[in-house]
């Protein structure tokens, strides 16, 4: 089985470290976060890896080099323009020839998902999409107004409300014909392209999850999860990865 890993963006929100180092090689506990997911997926039954790459892929690709190291095929696709996150896609070779679903994911989560029940969960649900997903309560530290339309008149104040969303993991299987719906070169983001396969009455389904899961974009979200690699070890790799 194939996975896609996005590792071509520039991190900007981690700035300083990511101005010497791609945010997937920023470490966690004794290894880089993206070393994290490939022995995770390694476990899944995942052999062969696309890291998919374009900021400092220099160095992406010396500390990786084939994957052989780490019992895995890793190959590599460069755009040189940035493309999104689903743009870059349409331009790994051969991922148009599978026969199968395929992992994709952000190269920068870490996350105590396992990736062989999102896979059973994806060919349950005979969906062209699966997208891992978490309930999250997003708070305002601000009073919130609202007014009525077209006046100035105040017709509620909410002091810091709390709102509950279904956010994307970052994590997604997509069976290969999603792969029509990318057009090659042109700029397109995940959230696009769901829409395009829901316009298109494709079945795009998400699996709940609610154990742990980081985005490591921010600085806060980077230390805390340093921290909690270091009590959680087990969780994420467990003993035989």
């Amino acid at each position: 089985m194939k996975a896609v890993i996005l590792a071509g963006g520039k991190g900007a929100r981690l700035a300083p470290y990511t101005k010497i180092l791609p945010k997937p090689l920023m470490p966690i506990g004794d290894m880089p976060i993206l070393e994290v997911l490939l022995r995770q997926l390694k476990h899944a039954g995942v052999k062969d890896i696309v890291i998919t790459v374009g900021h400092m892929a220099a160095l992406l690709r010396t500390y990786f080099l084939d994957g052989r190291e780490f019992g895995l095929n890793i190959t590599y696709s460069y755009e040189d323009q940035p493309l999104g996150t689903a743009g870059p896609l349409a331009l790994v070779p051969g991922l148009g020839e599978v026969d199968e679903p395929f992992f994709v994911m952000n190269g920068d989560v870490l996350t105590t998902l396992s990736f062989s029940e999102l896979l059973k969960f994806h060919h349950k649900q005979k969906a062209w999409a699966t997208i891992a997903a978490q309930q999250r309560k997003v708070k305002i530290d601000l009073g919130v107004l609202h007014h009525g339309a077209g006046d100035f008149r105040i017709t509620d104040y909410i002091e810091k409300p709390s709102f509950d969303y279904l956010v994307s993991m970052g994590i997604y299987i997509f069976d290969p014909q999603v792969l029509q719906f990318i057009p090659k070169n042109e700029y397109l983001d995940f959230p696009n392209l769901v829409l395009k396969l829901i316009a298109a009455e494709k079945k795009v389904v998400h699996m709940p999850y609610d154990g742990y899961w980081k985005d490591l974009g921010r600085a806060d979200d980077y230390e805390q999860a340093n921290e909690d690699f270091a009590t959680m070890r087990d969780q994420f790799l467990g003993n035989n990865i």
